[in-house]
């Protein structure tokens, strides 16, 4: 059976195109293009994205944080609807965390909406704990968001994490005949 093969990289200006697509596909135009353009001239912004040349949608999955101090907040995790539940969010998640690790982060932060527990359960398997709760937080329809932090990012102990979910995600990429380029 033949794989798929998904690279990842650093999101420029020539994928404005593909990421509006994306957030058009997975949130109905949260963000628009100029709010993506801050983003990529952002010293402080990463943003990241999975893309496979061999499917017809490019870039299948994103992901962005904020360095602020010692803190990564992610603000965007997608994954194409048609790519979904295949590991691809796995893999974006630890390619957010890694990158925020070797950019020396101590902690990752961000919200989710109370209702979306596919990505709580993630963001749980990946060690994240509730913190709080923003009170109709998502202007869409005032559904709250929950807080979630993860701390000790520089810690011995994360670094086997680290490698634990490197092979979590391959081994369930490859489930889906997923081949990592470069992860």
């Amino acid at each position: 059976m033949s794989k798929f093969p998904l690279e990842l990289k650093l999101l420029t200006q020539a994928d404005l195109s593909s990421i509006l697509e994306l957030d058009r596909a997975c949130f109905g135009g949260l963000w628009t293009l100029e709010s993506y353009q801050r983003e990529l001239d952002s010293a402080n912004s990463v943003l990241l994205g999975l893309h496979s040349p061999l499917l017809p949608v490019k870039l299948v999955a994103m992901g962005c944080f904020w360095s602020i101090l010692e803190e990564a907040h992610i603000t965007i995790l997608a994954v194409h609807p048609r790519y979904q539940r295949q590991g691809l969010g796995q893999a974006m998640l630890y390619s957010l965390l890694k990158t925020a690790w070797e950019r020396g982060s101590e902690r990752a932060t961000l919200e989710v909406r109370v209702s979306n527990q596919a990505a709580i359960s993630l963001y749980q398997k990946f060690g994240f704990k509730t913190a709080g709760r923003r009170r109709r937080y998502y202007k869409d329809n005032n559904e709250d968001a929950l807080i979630l932090w993860l701390e000790k990012m520089q810690s011995p102990k994360f670094q086997q994490i680290l490698v634990q979910l490197h092979a979590l995600v391959c081994d369930r990429l490859n489930n889906f005949c997923w081949s990592l380029v470069n992860i």
